[in-house]
């Protein structure tokens, strides 16, 4: 098959978390037209499990791929780039997505002695797929629940043939966070009859600044970003309600715990000083990426013995990803795969090299080969 072809359909088509069914409908449409003699297919929300059954099976390894888009407007000026407004495979899974229809055919093609499972999953950038696709798995579909499991992720500042992990912590722990302030509006002329939330907000920001550098320990590392703040509606009205959105990261959950209460504590102390009402809301939580030690080994001793392969060990990120919840139940290993772009991740003109779907199937058929 033209995965180039079938990348830049996939990119045309971006959609979030649990609305992914132009997604799910053509990754349908395309593995439908392989050979269904080894097949066993099962479809959960917007996902897809595929079982490709091998020769001489032992155990079930899998294989995770990401489909969802995010909500940004693309800027790349490609001319296959995104036809729904306002969206954007801007994380690289239409990347992820072609690399594991191009796995599956390489595996059709060319058996291995163990069954693959490969998990096409929604919801990686929110609300969080993983863990109830891990839980519908483990109660209704159990047999294709897989012994261990592997994943890859796009990386655009490494060089295209370059691939990297580590055994051990891979991401950090993530939390969203929201947070909402309600006090009382009015005139601009008289502050005194309101309660102004455009003033506690800000107080708010730079109070929940001091978290990470008084309440963390420093031989510890974290991270706390408040990428948005709103309040009011025009210049001359005293704001009645304000938002903070942001994100939390730790690189152990007790971090994460401690850090939510101190939110929480100076929270309601600004509630007690500016006379109003704060709610939080964490929304997706995502627990870290750790990388099973035998299994992350393995995969670079094998990466190191490809001529075509440079192999890296990477330093944890503080990036987020919810395939840490298949490696709290499961041995596993996530690594990174070089794309060569000029923009990072998340942003509105990533344009990862495509060269990376000419080799990585082959690559990752080898490694399954040797497990």
């Amino acid at each position: 098959m033209e995965l180039v072809k079938i990348r830049r359909a996939l990119h045309q088509i971006p959609e979030i978390g649990f609305q992914e069914v132009k997604t799910q409908a053509y990754l349908m449409d395309i593995i439908s037209q392989f050979p269904q003699e080894r097949l066993e297919i099962v479809k959960w929300r917007t996902g897809i499990a595929v079982k490709v059954l091998g020769e001489n099976p032992t155990k079930l390894i899998g294989w995770r791929t990401d489909i969802d888009a995010l909500p940004i407007t693309e800027e790349t000026g490609l001319e296959f780039q995104s036809t729904h407004p306002g969206f954007m495979h801007a994380c690289g899974h239409d990347i992820h997505m072609t690399i594991a229809i191009g796995f599956l055919q390489k595996l059709i093609e060319k058996p291995i002695n163990d069954d693959v499972v490969i998990l096409f999953q929604p919801a990686e950038e929110g609300p969080g797929g993983a863990l109830p696709f891990r839980e519908w798995l483990k109660k209704e579909k159990p047999d294709f629940l897989p012994d261990m499991i592997f994943a890859l992720h796009i990386a655009p500042e490494l060089p295209v043939g370059t691939v990297g992990t580590r055994p051990g912590l891979l991401f950090a722990n993530t939390s969203e966070l929201f947070i909402d302030l309600h006090g009382k509006g009015g005139h601009a002329a008289f502050p005194h009859l309101t309660e102004d939330m455009a003033v506690a907000a800000a107080s708010l920001l730079m109070q929940l600044q001091t978290i990470v550098s008084r309440n963390v320990n420093p031989m510890d590392s974290a991270v706390l970003t408040i990428g948005k703040l709103s309040a009011g509606t025009v210049q001359n009205i005293i704001a009645e309600h304000a938002r903070l959105e942001g994100t939390i990261r730790t690189l152990n959950s007790e971090s994460m715990s401690q850090m939510k209460k101190r939110i929480e504590a100076i929270c309601r102390a600004v509630e007690e000083a500016y006379n109003c009402r704060v709610s939080i809301d964490y929304g997706s939580s995502y627990l870290e990426v750790n990388n099973d030690q035998e299994l992350a080994g393995k995969f670079l001793d094998y990466a190191n013995r490809v001529p075509t392969i440079k192999a890296i060990r990477s330093e944890a990120a503080m990036t987020g990803e919810d395939f840490g919840y298949f490696t709290e139940q499961l041995p596993g290993v996530m690594f990174w795969a070089g794309v060569a772009s000029s923009y990072g991740l998340h942003h509105a003109k990533l344009n990862p090299d495509e060269q990376v779907l000419t080799f990585m199937p082959d690559f990752l058929h080898g490694f399954f080969l040797e497990l």
